[in-house]
């Protein structure tokens, strides 16, 4: 067995871990009301999307969703919160030492990481330590979806449905035909496209996939005329209507989201496995990649 699918069969008991420690956080979590930016680098700058969309959608306050990269410094925020597995990736370090001392100055910082003996523990102002999701592999599954589980419990969004749904999600069989597809599409709505983001993602890094997401609305605003009998399209959460028929005309696979989006999440990494498997690659040693970005000067 891999160690991406040793971790992410894992995700049931993390889960229920970092719900039942949510609590504990809150004082350096953003509270009602406070203006917040949600940051990250790649799984993780999906897993803000989905976070920030959940926030507002919530009524807790306006939150925004940044890679690193990008952050608009000089904006007003009460908070920043940073998730970064390794506690080293360059662009998140830089931006949580830059905000401290950008005007206008206030806001505070907490980062949200595996390893707490890493740079992040000195660069933010708060920190919470997922150690029980870490991960050997490159390729991340546990971590960033135990972090959106409590910040989903922090928000009072979790209960223990959506773990039983994610010991569903590990036990199903994949949809018969889904792994022979040669294309594969998520679409979500909401908070869940950035799952749906993430899900192209996954399956891009470990087998290389063609993959492509899109907010669900807006597929038929293009990206359907690519779509064929070697297509998957993938729903995560509830599909608009008259989209499901729209995409089987075409002749391609529509896969519904029949479980809690994070827990579909969860089928659509088992299916990164499962492609790469079929494709005779590595899962655990993804082309070009490593596990945290360092840039040196």
């Amino acid at each position: 067995m891999t160690h991406v699918e040793d971790e992410l069969r894992s995700q049931p008991e993390c889960w229920t871990r970092a719900a039942a420690e949510a609590a504990e956080h809150a004082g350096v979590l953003p509270v009602a009301g406070e203006r917040v930016a949600v940051v990250g680098c790649g799984t993780s700058y999906f897993m803000a999307q989905a976070v920030a969309a959940l926030r507002e959608e919530a009524g807790q306050g306006e939150t925004d969703a940044f890679a690193a990269s990008e952050f608009p410094y000089g904006r007003r925020y009460d908070r920043v919160v940073a998730l970064t597995r390794s506690g080293t990736t360059t662009e998140v370090l830089d931006l949580l030492r830059r905000v401290k001392s950008t005007e206008p100055v206030g806001a505070r910082t907490t980062a949200i990481t595996a390893d707490p003996l890493t740079p992040v523990r000195e660069a933010a102002d708060g920190l919470v330590v997922l150690g029980y999701a870490d991960e050997r592999s490159v390729v991340q599954t546990r971590f960033a979806t135990t972090a959106l589980t409590l910040l989903r419990a922090h928000l009072g969004l979790h209960d223990e449905a959506v773990v039983d749904d994610c010991r569903t999600a590990l036990a199903t069989p994949l949809p018969e035909g889904l792994v022979e597809c040669t294309q594969f599409t998520f679409l979500g709505r909401g908070w869940t496209v950035g799952l749906a983001n993430e899900a192209g993602l996954k399956m891009r890094e470990a087998s290389l996939s063609w993959t492509e997401a899109y907010p669900a609305m807006e597929y038929r605003h293009g990206p359907i005329s690519v779509t064929t009998r070697t297509t998957a399209t993938w729903m995560f959460g509830e599909a608009p209507e008259g989209l499901a028929e729209q995409v089987r005309a075409t002749g391609a696979l529509w896969v519904p989201g029949a479980l809690d989006p994070l827990a579909e999440l969860v089928r659509a990494q088992r299916l990164a496995v499962a492609v790469a498997a079929a494709r005779g690659l590595d899962p655990d040693r993804p082309r070009h990649l490593t596990r945290s970005v360092i840039l040196t000067p």
